[in-house]
């Protein structure tokens, strides 16, 4: 009997997760975009693994300093191309933005309930997070920690923040910017660089005029999206193959970096605020992302990969903002067993690569903690319990009698 029952286990398991998948599936609306699901899904882990990948946190002189292994590692800058993936991000967000917004003023919605139903879980689990941090730091410091070593803790694990609030920035600012076509804020990247390294002109705060206009190509390429205006397979080639040649001429041509992501000590980040150079590359990646919108759809039209999509939508922002700090509790923990290979050595060498690769799933398991404990943050308590019903008759217009059709 224990042999059969072992036996079973792994059946039983599998029909859960099947059941779980039909019950996911059930659930979600029919008239969700599955691939515009898939892609935010597979932006945020792309940031997840990337920051992982290129963020280390070495023990040196008593304190814990922020490396990164495209410093010292150069060849390892496409890994940024790869999973610098905020681009992706921006997409899906304006698309469903401009969905949902579309569908708010049919239903007789005001923009400022409209408003408060995208922020509010949008926000929702900020506050954990700064209140656990503020806490930590407070603790660290009064303990005898080296402030040098809380700066670099808080300072990753607060990193999210930023694009959350630019996201947050352009939600409600849609209304305004949903037919704003993407050349208008792609002519202001290009102008603001062109003062700035080109002509070597203007106050230093111009630069920060790009965290705006960078973000706002590929949620009004979403924009577009959601109008209907990029169903070609023309048009998501050519943003494919022109932000891939683009790129490729200002990383090799115009002097740009070739990590696409931020290092620490380098004279020019890609980032903060977005260069030119990282604004093309998300052309690139939204053109592929759009390429790719009928194979995910279908791939995603399968139970099992729709639960999963719909497992990290429910979690997205959970996921986002938490896992910098599962990386950082890792690593803090990590130092009661002294410097440990790919955690707390300097990120220079090959072998500091595979150390890493073999950290990534740790990483998982701290993260699928912080999911556990603040998950609930996200969805909203008792999201069981609320009555869709009353909701979705609120929302619907009235029914016109069939002599008014």
């Amino acid at each position: 009997m224990p042999e059969q029952t072992r036996a079973r286990a792994p059946h039983r398991a599998l029909d859960a997760l099947r059941q779980g998948a039909r019950r996911l599936d059930r659930a979600t609306p029919a008239s969700r975009d599955r691939a515009a699901d898939a892609l935010r899904a597979l932006a945020i882990l792309g940031v997840v693994l990337g920051h992982w990948l290129v963020t280390a946190l070495v023990s040196r002189d008593g304190a814990l300093h922020t490396e990164s292994p495209l410093r010292h590692q150069p060849w390892l800058a496409p890994v940024s191309w790869l999973f610098q993936t905020l681009a992706v991000f921006f997409l899906v967000g304006g698309h469903e933005a401009t969905r949902s917004l579309a569908t708010a003023r049919a239903a007789g919605d005001s923009y400022g309930h409209w408003l408060r139903a995208r922020l509010t879980r949008l926000l929702r689990p900020v506050t954990a997070l700064l209140v656990l941090w503020t806490v930590t730091a407070a603790a660290l410091l009064l303990t005898g920690t080296s402030l040098t070593t809380v700066h670099s803790l808080v300072k990753l694990a607060l990193s999210p923040l930023w694009i959350l609030l630019v996201h947050a920035a352009l939600t409600a600012a849609t209304p305004l910017v949903a037919r704003l076509h993407p050349l208008w804020p792609l002519a202001v990247v290009l102008h603001v660089d062109l003062l700035r390294f080109g002509l070597h002109l203007g106050p230093s705060w111009l630069g920060w005029t790009n965290l705006a206009a960078g973000w706002l190509v590929p949620y009004t390429l979403g924009a577009a999206w959601a109008r209907g205006e990029l169903h070609s397979r023309r048009s998501a080639l050519a943003l494919l193959l022109g932000g891939t040649a683009a790129t490729a001429l200002l990383v090799g041509c115009a002097g740009y970096p070739a990590s696409l992501t931020g290092v620490p000590g380098s004279a020019v980040s890609p980032l903060s605020p977005p260069t030119l150079a990282a604004v093309t590359l998300g052309l690139a990646q939204c053109g592929l992302a759009l390429l790719l919108r009928d194979r995910l759809r279908r791939a995603a039209a399968r139970p099992l990969a729709r639960s999963a999509v719909v497992l990290v939508d429910l979690s997205a922002m959970t996921v986002f903002l938490w896992h910098q700090t599962a990386m950082t509790a890792t690593t803090v923990t990590g130092l009661v067993a002294g410097r440990l290979p790919g955690l707390h050595t300097a990120p220079d060498s090959p072998l500091w690569v595979a150390y890493r690769l073999a950290w990534l799933p740790v990483f998982a398991v701290a993260l699928a903690l912080c999911l556990a404990a603040f998950r609930h943050r996200e969805q909203g308590p008792h999201r069981a319990h609320r009555r869709p019903s009353k909701v979705v008759h609120r929302h619907l217009p009235p029914r016109k009698s069939p002599h008014h059709a």
